[in-house]
């Protein structure tokens, strides 16, 4: 499928190890056509890990999107009022982001971004990467699978031997979720 003028906002929270499959869907999508903004967490835009530097992952993405990056909750808020996506994509999405979209704790500008897209009837696809996504976490993940207008990439176990609890999403579904979402529907099968 192309994206041609396809809006997308895509929102990178903490999970830093899977950056690098995050990166290859966004230059995918820009590809296809898409125009992608990156929306980023305090985490993202604060933190240099072990994986990434903050200030290489933020000059990652504006030269990956040409765009400027959404870093604040005050730019974040008129995704919605201006009608500014098609899509919003949390990618990845990690557990405390997950908690907070399903129990409407809005203090991030990527779950602002969320809920002002919500807020339009307009989709919000969740690629879930989580250490707890089958422990304290799986609750939330229930709760937006029941969520109008939030549909998950499809996910597995990371690693069942060592982190039995964790969840991430597989990318080579991520195309395949966003044309579903499109539509109004969750892809399937959720959980491989």
């Amino acid at each position: 499928m192309e994206f041609k003028d396809l809006k997308i906002g895509i929102g990178v929270t903490g999970s830093f190890c899977t950056f690098g499959k995050v990166f290859d869907i966004i230059e995918n999508l820009i590809e296809k056509g898409a125009e992608v903004t990156p929306i980023i967490s305090h985490v993202v835009d604060e933190l240099d890990t072990r994986f990434h530097k903050a200030e290489a992952v933020k000059e990652r993405l504006k030269k990956l999107t040409g765009k400027n990056i959404i870093r604040d909750i005050t730019t974040a808020e008129p995704v919605g009022p201006k009608d500014m996506f098609d899509l919003v994509i949390i990618a990845p999405c990690t557990g405390n982001t997950i908690a907070k979209l399903s129990n409407a704790i809005t203090d991030t500008p990527v779950i602002m971004a969320a809920k002002s897209q919500l807020r339009n009837k307009k989709p919000v696809i969740i690629a879930v990467s989580t250490n707890d996504g089958l422990g304290n976490n799986a609750k939330n993940i229930g709760h937006l699978l029941n969520m109008e207008n939030v549909y998950f990439v499809p996910f597995s176990q990371d690693d069942p031997e060592k982190k039995e609890m964790s969840l991430v999403f597989l990318e080579d579904r991520f195309i395949e979720t966003m044309e579903h979402a499109l539509k109004g529907r969750q892809v399937q099968p959720v959980i491989n």
